[in-house]
């Protein structure tokens, strides 16, 4: 299977290299120098990083981890299932980035696919609406870690932050931030287990895992007061 995995890379690139070989590589990736094989290769390079960009750079990883954490604090092991907070952190990440997502494409790959934009251009034009996100939600404290640790002269103004300087300061954020939420997420919940334990330690009812008793209680408690409804608003409005 490697094989002809490689034996197809190699027919796609050969033909594409020789084709730009006459240009430097800023020009070969105008829109009129690409080749289809090109274009079919820099696409499956971008499907195949997808996955890690939807993570790196978007509201995604705060999503997942939020959603875990309600999981656990509920105590109903598997259910939701991984598959449905996968899907359901996806979806809200999409509806959450839309706003960022159309700026890139007005700014960046509407003009280059009309060719009014170097592919450098349209690069610097794409990423400044992911900065501008990722700098609102990442704190200041983060980012002067990653400055120190990079030995990189501090930033004057957001255009000066390298992405590479800025993703883990922002991740690092986003994670604290899923803690916090988590931590209040749990108080509740962690109140009915000792309620009930209490309870059920005063009866004498020692034989009864507290745990079936008090995850009656905490689903009840979840679904009165709209837990869904309450999580998802509070968590995309963390992000206006």
């Amino acid at each position: 299977m490697k094989k002809v995995v490689l034996l197809v890379a190699l027919v796609v690139l050969v033909p594409s290299a020789a084709a730009a070989a006459p240009w430097s590589l800023p020009q070969a990736l105008e829109p009129e120098h690409l080749s289809l094989s090109l274009q079919l290769l820099l696409f499956l390079t971008v499907l195949s990083l997808a996955p890690a960009l939807v993570i790196m750079v978007t509201s995604f990883t705060r999503l997942v981890v939020v959603f875990s954490f309600l999981r656990q604090a509920l105590g109903t092991q598997q259910t939701p299932p991984n598959q449905v907070l996968i899907a359901l952190a996806l979806f809200l990440t999409f509806f959450i980035m839309a706003p960022v997502w159309q700026k890139i494409q007005q700014t960046a790959v509407q003009p280059y696919i009309e060719q009014k934009i170097t592919a450098t251009e349209a690069l610097e034009r794409g990423t400044q609406p992911l900065r501008a996100f990722m700098l609102k939600q990442t704190r200041e404290k983060d980012l002067a870690l990653f400055v120190s640790i990079a030995r990189a002269p501090r930033p004057r103004n957001p255009r000066e932050v390298r992405l590479t300087t800025l993703i883990p300061a922002f991740m690092i954020s986003e994670l604290r931030t899923a803690f916090e939420i988590g931590f209040l997420l749990y108080l509740p919940f962690l109140i009915i287990d000792m309620v009930v334990a209490s309870v059920l330690l005063s009866m004498g009812m020692m034989m009864l895992p507290p745990v079936m008793i008090s995850l009656l209680f905490k689903i009840l408690l979840f679904v009165l007061v709209d837990g869904w409804n309450l999580v998802v608003g509070s968590l995309v409005t963390s992000f206006r």
